[in-house]
């Protein structure tokens, strides 16, 4: 199959209301199968929100019971990973036999987390990948990924995976993706900076793969009217101007960006480009030197508590099994 067509969403949640951001999630997926999108890639914290602006109430040495107020709001918007939401947007994803990525804030007992969530055209949902390394005051509110989501899935157009924001100026994280083939690099973010685009046609010249970067539109009437900003803004103030784009894998831009407005931004991508752009110049093939440098990628799911004991009518495992040989 040389060509597909694909689709980045730029739109904003309807912050703290997942179920409501679920009715946005199925009309606009079905706008990029109307269009004829085969994949569909939505933005960072899609659901449910992004809370651009907020600082739940923290300084350093204090917290005030608004911002825990506040992070109460956020963490009961959150959903489970799986749960009644992923169903549903697996059911989206079958309906319209179509590959959806999107970003999601997933909530554990005690911790959030921004990941990304792969659902397939037959109403599955295939990998996760959670944020390494949040980045700023995000690190008050989400918690960070470790190697063990780090998944690049086969589809029929290419090996497809995901990079967070400023996950991808993580030198180490991109060659471990190149590593792993990734041909449809998708990067759901929040920077919708003018520098945010020739970061994109950097790695895609870099990784030599279709970058597909979908950024939220937002603004103020998208959040509640007791959302906690330090100055007051008018209900069509933009918060975040989007900038969603489609990038081929010579660093040509397919599509976008686009700027302040809701938007199915779509581009038929020539997969036969990827082998074309290869002649000269594969990161982590002919183009390397690993006589010079390495890298090595612990994709081992860390956990603080490892129970450790006889499980009935279970033989006991040597405990440097259970533990890992690095304990």
């Amino acid at each position: 199959m040389n060509r597909v067509k694909v689709a980045v969403i730029q739109a904003a949640s309807v912050a703290f209301d997942a179920d409501a951001t679920l009715d946005k999630v199925d009309r606009l997926a079905r706008e990029a199968a109307e269009a004829g999108a085969k994949i569909a890639v939505f933005p960072e914290a899609f659901l449910s929100a992004y809370p651009k602006g907020l600082d739940f109430g923290a300084r350093v040495g204090s917290r005030t019971p608004e911002g825990r107020d506040d992070f109460r709001r956020y963490f009961e918007s959150s959903i489970e990973v799986p749960g009644p939401a992923t169903e549903r947007i697996a059911s989206i994803a079958a309906r319209l036999n179509m590959f959806i990525v999107i970003g999601v804030i997933e909530r554990t007992p005690g911790t959030l987390y921004c990941t990304v969530l792969h659902f397939s055209p037959e109403g599955q949902l295939l990998e996760k990948h959670r944020k390494l390394m949040p980045t700023g005051v995000e690190r008050l509110v989400w918690g960070q990924g470790d190697g063990s989501t780090l998944p690049v899935i086969d589809t029929p157009y290419g090996k497809l995976g995901s990079v967070i924001c400023w996950e991808n100026y993580m030198p180490l994280l991109r060659t471990a993706m190149y590593d792993k083939g990734v041909t449809l690099y998708c990067t759901p973010t929040a920077d919708d900076r003018d520098t945010w685009v020739p970061t994109l046609q950097h790695i895609a010249l870099e990784g030599r793969c279709f970058v597909l970067s979908a950024c939220q539109y937002t603004t103020r009437s998208d959040y509640p009217e007791d959302y906690a900003l330090d100055k007051d803004l008018a209900p069509d103030d933009v918060l975040m101007r989007g900038g969603s784009c489609i990038v081929g894998p010579l660093g040509e831009v397919l599509a976008g960006p686009v700027f302040n407005e809701e938007v199915v931004l779509t581009a038929e991508l020539d997969l036969s480009d990827i082998p074309r752009s290869r002649l000269d110049f594969d990161a982590v093939g002919h183009y390397s030197r690993p006589d010079v440098f390495s890298l090595a990628v612990d994709e081992r799911e860390k956990n603080t508590v490892q129970t450790i004991g006889q499980i009935k009518n279970k033989p006991q495992e040597p405990l440097e099994e259970l533990l890992g040989s690095d304990q």
